[in-house]
């Protein structure tokens, strides 16, 4: 196995990547995008990064809303057909398990069985379908990297899917008025932001653990 000379790691949100910056300053051949929310916005960034940066291996990484009631607060899955990511990561501590691309932010305990239920996927994201399917066609090896800031039995504090605008990324006014509207929310959003903290680090953690197995592949 060679090593990965250039290791492309997509995030959907820049909170999502924070973590990671500061482990990468010894890490040249890493690259990080952020690619904006939803599968258009992420084809739009990601396909002519793909041919201006040619990477040798894409990792799609963010958060992910748990579907196996099993799952807990910073746990981290996978998700490849590459033998070679598999590998890299499976000493991260990750668990290799389904992940379903969705349309929408899954936002109820409810919504997240019934996907649990037709898709028998163990979590649920919104953008890495779409690199998948641009690095599968380019014949570039991906995998999809996800942490749980939500887990099954989890309402999200507030439905998001109504808080983006016409590009479906989350608009910081909407968002301010619906606070004010639902103030008691403010807790629940307070929770919300400490578990996606401790699921950074986690995801941090697994990704700087497979990039550095990838950069010295024997």
């Amino acid at each position: 196995m060679k090593p990965i000379c250039r290791l492309l790691v997509t995030f959907a949100l820049e909170r999502e990547s924070r973590a990671l910056r500061p482990l990468t300053h010894d890490l040249p051949h890493l690259s990080i995008l952020i690619t904006g929310m939803g599968a258009t916005r992420t084809r739009s960034t990601v396909e002519p990064t793909l041919r201006t940066l040619t990477p040798d291996a894409v990792l799609t990484c963010g958060y992910a809303g748990a579907l196996d009631p099993a799952l807990r607060h910073g746990d981290v899955l996978f998700s490849t057909l590459s033998p070679t990511l598999a590998a890299a990561l499976e000493p991260s501590g990750a668990l290799r398990a389904p992940i379903h691309c969705a349309e929408r932010i899954a936002v109820t305990a409810g919504e997240k069985q019934t996907l649990r239920q037709a898709t028998g996927a163990a979590a649920v994201e919104m953008e890495s379908g779409i690199i998948q399917t641009l690095c599968s066609a380019r014949q570039i090896p991906c995998a999809t990297l996800r942490v749980i800031s939500d887990t099954a039995s989890e309402d999200l504090p507030l439905d998001f899917n109504q808080l983006t605008g016409a590009d479906d990324q989350l608009d910081p006014l909407r968002l301010a008025l619906a606070i004010l509207r639902r103030p008691w929310r403010i807790p629940k959003l307070i929770a919300l932001g400490r578990h996606s903290d401790q699921a950074s680090r986690a995801l941090a953690g697994a990704v700087n653990v497979a990039a550095r197995a990838l950069s010295s592949s024997p």
